[in-house]
């Protein structure tokens, strides 16, 4: 074996610990970060997505190209594992059996165990028979990696379909609030079990984002629904009602911020995304003063119980938004969320999508007043 010979079997070696060391830390080790590989994987996908996605114009048929995202992310990261241990194979193979095309067609036998190609020699056997049972261990950690992305995220999305209900379509933080008053979504009392509700899904979304970084490009089932939109909702809810109402304030808001910020930069972490742990609150932030103070408006134009005007309530408002306005707008930025109120702005040109209320709907009074034998509907037996 010569120089060239050895030259090649030390560049295989090294491509098969480099794709070894990076399958382990993606499926195997538990609060482990994207590596550089993972994350050229996810860019390029994602630069693909963008680019299809941007041919239309309506957020619907952009959210329903992005939904495929996030398998192809996981499909082209496991081909490209399998063509890392393909190549890094075959180099150390090379040697043995002269030809590269050859110890490709040999290491693609052993890998998917065909048997189709086998070369004699000491040397030779021991590659197919890592080979062999890389391809095995590869395929097999990605099956048993499949239920837990899913797992995770049938929890995460219990709970966003469960807020649709309160806050809207998309969700928004002050509608959350405006719908204890005008509405039977949620109650004012109920605010305290919510929040608790939504401190402990922040806490697992946290955990598992962080672990399984692929987790944040799944896309909930229906359009104007989101997780991070829902987070933001929760997060704007708290923070308002701190600021107008702080005499009705309580321990349980103030809990679901410091958990949702917390879970925001946990994942921005995984990301590689810059996360400042103790901003400033007297900082300015991106949501303006008049759409708070809007907000505001509405709440009072509702009999909503507040302490504070607009403008005394929105420092308090702003020194709680800094902590998580910046991350929650990067994230949604990169993955394309439903352009909800009070979310930031998008990769691509995108028109805000107003919160969706349903119509309320009451029997006429004319309905109301007919004998039930002339109701529509009834059967004879009932009368």
């Amino acid at each position: 074996m010569n120089a060239l010979d050895v030259l090649k079997v030390l560049a295989g070696a090294v491509i098969v610990l480099a794709m070894t060391v990076n399958i382990v830390r993606a499926l195997v080790i538990p609060r482990a970060r994207w590596t550089f590989f993972s994350q050229v994987v996810d860019a390029s996908v994602d630069a693909v997505f963008r680019v299809l996605a941007h041919r239309f114009a309506s957020y619907e048929r952009k959210d329903q190209v992005l939904a495929a995202q996030a398998p192809a992310v996981v499909l082209v990261q496991l081909a490209t594992w399998l063509l890392g241990y393909e190549l890094g194979y075959s180099l150390a193979l090379w040697p043995e059996v002269h030809h590269f095309l050859a110890a490709l067609r040999e290491t693609g036998s052993s890998m998917f165990t065909l048997g189709i190609a086998y070369t004699p020699g000491n040397g030779s056997t021991a590659i197919d028979i890592l080979a062999g049972c890389t391809g095995l261990v590869v395929v097999a950690l990605q099956i048993a990696y499949l239920p837990t992305l899913y797992g995770a995220f049938n929890r995460r999305e219990t709970e966003v379909t469960l807020l649709s209900a309160r806050a809207g379509t998309p969700s928004w933080g002050p509608e959350l609030l405006l719908r204890t008053r005008y509405g039977v979504s949620v109650l004012t009392d109920d605010l305290p079990e919510l929040y608790n509700r939504w401190e402990r899904w922040a806490a697992d979304v946290a955990e598992s984002h962080s672990n399984y970084p692929v987790l944040v490009r799944f896309r909930s089932p229906q359009p104007l629904m989101s997780w991070l939109i829902a987070l933001l909702a929760i997060m704007d809810s708290a923070a308002m009602l701190l600021s107008v109402s702080p005499s009705r304030e309580r321990i349980e808001p103030r809990r679901a911020i410091r958990m949702g910020f917390t879970a925001l930069r946990q994942i921005g972490e995984a990301l590689g995304i810059t996360v400042e742990t103790d901003p400033d609150p007297d900082r300015p932030i991106s949501l303006s003063f008049a759409e708070f103070e809007a907000a505001v408006e509405q709440l009072k134009s509702v009999g909503f119980p507040m302490d504070r005007d607009a403008n005394e309530a929105w420092p308090h408002f702003r020194g709680w938004r800094v902590n998580y306005e910046s991350l929650a707008y990067e994230l949604a930025s990169r993955t394309d969320q439903v352009p909800a109120p009070w979310s930031g702005p998008r990769r691509w040109p995108a028109k805000m999508i107003p919160v969706r209320r349903p119509a309320t709907r009451y029997p006429s009074k004319a309905a109301l007043l007919k004998p039930v034998a002339e109701q529509p509907g009834v059967p004879p037996s009932a009368t």
